[in-house]
């Protein structure tokens, strides 16, 4: 049986999947992230609890139009799959290869360039405000976890986002 994987090499291509196929499709994603990341290194058990949600994020969200903000990245490996980066895994924190964390320069789908915690939801909030100020239409979500809670940055953010009453979706996984 051919492998969905190999159907997926940029933004959107999950949407192809039928839905009776996604759990075949969450398994092989996870079968190619323990594959790839017991040989480069990387954080393992964070993306497979994410890999569900990360995919009804891509069946949700039209990237590279709307923006998802990873908070630290650590999370980010199926993201990086499911926009057509699966081929350079095996450079993943490697010299000039893949990076650990989202990265725009790699793929206009890493709306935000993360590596410190808790600045997600002011990432997205600039992305929001932008998208206000250009009367766009665009889906804005921040994902967070892996502590990104326990910085203030993160709360004065929340706050922020209250007050201004903003339109965006933001994601705890914990």
């Amino acid at each position: 049986m051919p492998k969905l994987l190999d159907n997926i090499n940029k933004a959107n291509d999950i949407k192809k999947i039928r839905p009776q196929d996604y759990s075949r499709l969450a398994e092989e994603i996870r079968e190619f992230l323990i594959q790839n990341i017991s040989i480069t290194g990387g954080h393992l058990s964070s993306n497979l609890g994410v890999v569900e949600l990360t995919m009804a994020l891509h069946l949700f969200l039209d990237l590279p139009k709307d923006k998802l903000v990873w908070d630290v990245g650590h999370q980010a490996y199926t993201h990086k799959i499911l926009t057509g980066r699966k081929d350079l895994f095996p450079t993943l924190r490697k010299l000039d290869g893949l990076s650990g964390f989202p990265r725009y320069e790699e793929s206009i789908c890493d709306s935000f360039d993360t590596g410190h915690s808790s600045t997600a939801i002011s990432a997205a909030l600039g992305l929001v405000k932008a998208r206000d100020l250009n009367a766009d239409q665009q889906k804005i979500v921040a994902v967070l976890g892996d502590g990104a809670l326990t910085g203030g940055m993160a709360f004065e953010a929340l706050n922020n986002a209250g007050r201004l009453k903003t339109n965006m979706i933001i994601i705890l996984n914990d």
